[in-house]
């Protein structure tokens, strides 16, 4: 049995895997819990993430991905080989081709780091793309041709803004604010309002179910628990989507920086076709209530949400793996 070649988009977040021929086939969250005293792997993904904030002394529920890169480098190969193990691509005698994807400003150092990680988990030859590029692909842009294409992808650890052309990145930039910082800003906002601790798991809830960073276009409320600074007791309170906006706005006004710099850098005549086609928003971040409606606003040109924006860049990876042997024909010439 011959294996196939697979699309991984290694997200600080969550790993998403493409198989050729198949479509995607696992989306589970970039987790690993392990056992601090003998180094074993208990868990990976979902299970593991259900472990965050609630393990005793001795498990340890690492996220080995940090602002799109590797922190933990055997953690990484342990979780890879899990995933690869688990959707069962190897074949008989041979190893799968893979293509992952990683921000756009990571270093050589960083680069190698994936791509060793990759072949140590049983990638046969491995390809290394550009986040916003796959993205861009994925979202249903045709990006092979003489015209401007923008994209905003927002992932869990990384915001790449790119502008493509001609099947490649004109203006790019990549900032470390992104799905983590903003759950990490809810957390900080509701221990400095109101003295109460609240883990990572409670922030992210209040992020999906009633945050906003478009003034007054949404008006809901949760009820969250934690603990009490002052009292140590467990506490209640309510949270507001205003008061999450509030929290949010400095860390969005850098991802809208962002934006303004690629645009400024772009040759007018691309900037002329953004104004048409408008503004692609990729990733799990870009699910965050009111983006569109703020960057539309900010850019003065139309922000559109990508279809499935959590699944862009694993569907851009399977159109890529179409076309593998292209790209390898083009790299042996290069």
């Amino acid at each position: 049995m011959f294996s196939r070649d697979i699309g991984i988009d290694l997200g600080t977040a969550n790993v998403l895997i493409h198989v050729k021929g198949k479509g995607i086939v696992l989306n589970e969250p970039s987790v690993v819990a392990m056992d601090r005293t003998t180094g074993r792997v208990l868990e990976v993904g979902e299970e593991a993430r259900r472990m965050v904030g609630r393990t005793p002394g001795n498990i340890e529920a690492i996220r080995p991905l940090k602002d799109g890169v590797i922190a933990d480098f055997d953690v990484t190969e342990a979780m890879l080989k899990y995933f690869i193990n688990k959707i069962n691509v190897r074949g008989f005698l041979s190893k799968p081709r893979m293509l992952i994807c990683c921000p756009t400003n990571i270093t050589k150092v960083e680069q190698k780091a994936i791509k060793e990680a990759a072949e140590k988990s049983g990638g046969k030859k491995v390809y290394l793309e550009e986040e916003p590029k796959v993205a861009a692909i994925g979202a249903g842009m045709d990006i092979f041709q003489p015209s401007g294409n923008m994209v905003v992808d927002i992932g869990g650890g990384t915001t790449d803004v790119a502008v493509l052309s001609m099947g490649d990145i004109v203006t790019a930039q990549s900032i470390k604010m992104a799905g983590d910082k903003f759950d990490a800003e809810i957390l900080n906002y509701v221990k400095r309002k109101y003295k109460l601790l609240i883990g990572e798991r409670t922030a992210e809830d209040i992020k999906l179910n009633v945050a906003t960073v478009f003034q007054g276009s949404r008006d809901e409320e949760i009820d969250i628990r934690g603990r009490d600074m002052v009292t140590g007791l467990p506490r209640t309170i309510t949270i507001r989507s205003g008061e999450v906006e509030e929290a949010l706005r400095e860390s969005i006004a850098l991802i809208v920086q962002a934006a303004k710099t690629v645009l400024e850098q772009t040759p007018p005549e691309l900037s002329a076709d953004i104004i048409d086609r408008g503004v692609i928003l990729t990733g799990g971040g870009a699910l965050l209530h009111g983006l569109d409606q703020l960057l539309a606003e900010e850019l003065k040109v139309p922000v559109l949400l990508a279809e499935e924006p959590m699944n862009c860049v694993a569907k851009g990876t399977g159109i890529m793996l179409e076309n593998i042997d292209k790209i390898e024909r083009r790299r042996n010439i290069v």
